[in-house]
């Protein structure tokens, strides 16, 4: 499910960044942050003694937050 979810996710941030400007430029530092950030999240979950399920889940939650984020831009 996580990889039909995050589909939807890329699209909104490709249509994002064809438009170019500011917004193309801010969408690109917060995908950057957001990928280590999400990294170091998961990697502390699994050294803690977490499941892959949980990190699969946790995941989810941030594709389900930037699909929400993206869609109500401008609204």
């Amino acid at each position: 499910m996580l990889a039909f979810e995050a589909q939807k996710v890329i699209e909104l941030r490709m249509v994002r960044l064809a438009w170019g400007g500011q917004e193309a430029r801010d969408e690109m530092a917060s995908m950057v942050v957001e990928k280590i950030a999400a990294a170091i999240e998961a990697a502390g979950t699994l050294m803690g003694g977490g499941s892959f399920e949980t990190v699969v889940s946790r995941y989810r939650e941030h594709v389900a937050a930037n699909t929400k984020r993206l869609t109500h831009i401008g609204a």
